[in-house]
């Protein structure tokens, strides 16, 4: 396959933001992403076959409750996942009726070919060499689509791993929405990407070098949600800049309601925080709110959100609650597949 002349890095802003239009009508929707993947000791160094998928049987109840209350989740897949007979039988049946979509995540330290030390650097997708990326991405959506029965069109790398090739790559293996950037976070303490300025809104990556058409190559980012709130909330992105070399500068903000910064997710927010965020981005007219969380949260011991059973509880009522909230403002559950249409060129 020839390489493109050009690539286009996802991990610095757009130097001029191609916010996405969305068809008439479109409004402003929801959708729930599910990292999907084994449990592992977070604190630990990463390895390729210490973890686990005991979880797995708890997305029959997650699901259930999704159904029930008119969510339609996006399961991010990985490789130790999309080669388990539960989550294959569990979440396909979902996909089968209609009722959930496929995604991929990359985590390459369980990903084959395993050509490279597992070292911090090399957990971000992006940082491994052009082949390297393209077989282990290649080699988790052929997986997928065998495992599932579907085509993934969109992807999140694990630890939001993007790197210089990923559009291209993204591309080649027919991605047609990426949701990797978590826009105002920064990862480059940990040897990952700096999301710190990249846009809040949906926008288009734009494709290079191999004179396909423009449709063909332009690849939509939508960033998981996240939002400043508080009377220095302008200044936020550089606030966050400073905190690198005076750590407790923006926890003193916090603390005194000066510069809150609020994630979208059930994992270490409440619900009133979150609900809080999510006014703040519907006013900011925000096209689509991506929520996340990890599959593992859905039962006890897995991740630092989830202690015990009471926390599982704790995570329910939360999309209980945020789901309720998003009714009452107008914002209906989306799919990927509605995202792209109504965002078609």
């Amino acid at each position: 396959m020839a390489e493109p002349a050009t690539s286009v890095s996802m991990i610095e802003p757009p130097v001029s933001a191609r916010f996405a239009g969305f068809a008439e009508g479109f409004g402003q929707r929801v959708l729930l992403t599910v990292d999907t993947e084994e449990e592992f000791n977070w604190d630990a160094p990463f390895t390729r076959d210490q973890h686990g998928l005991e979880h797995i049987a708890s997305i029959v109840r997650f699901q259930q409750f999704c159904e029930e209350i008119g969510a339609h989740p996006v399961y991010l897949v990985d490789w130790p996942v999309a080669n388990d007979d539960r989550a294959i039988e569990i979440i396909g049946d979902a996909v089968t009726r209609g009722k959930a979509e496929i995604g991929v995540q990359l985590h390459p330290w369980v990903n084959p070919p395993f050509d490279e030390d597992v070292t911090p650097e090399n957990s971000y997708a992006g940082s491994l060499p052009r082949e390297l990326e393209r077989a282990k991405l290649s080699a988790l959506r052929d997986r997928i689509e065998r495992a599932f029965g579907a085509a993934p069109l969109i992807y999140r790398a694990g630890r939001y791993g993007l790197g210089p090739n990923s559009a291209d790559l993204l591309r080649e293996n027919g991605i047609k929405i990426d949701t990797s950037v978590r826009s105002l976070f920064d990862y480059t303490a940990q040897h990952g990407p700096d999301y710190s300025h990249h846009p809040l809104a949906p926008y288009w990556v734009e494709g290079k070098g191999d004179g396909t058409s423009e449709e063909q190559q332009d690849l939509l980012e939508l960033p998981v949600t996240s939002v400043y709130r508080g009377v220095m909330r302008q200044w936020g992105r550089g606030l966050h800049r400073a905190e690198r070399h005076i750590p407790a500068l923006f926890s003193a903000f916090s603390r005194l309601n000066l510069l809150e910064r609020i994630a979208l997710t059930p994992e270490g927010v409440s619900a009133a925080e979150a609900i809080r965020g999510i006014n703040i981005a519907l006013d900011e007219q925000l096209p689509v709110l991506v929520l996340s969380f990890h599959s593992p949260s859905l039962a006890p011991g897995f991740t630092p959100y989830v202690a015990d059973p009471s926390d599982v509880e704790t995570l329910y009522d939360w999309l209980r609650t945020i789901y309720a909230h998003l009714d009452r403002r107008g914002v209906r559950s989306t799919k990927v597949s509605e995202i792209v249409q109504a965002t078609q060129r």
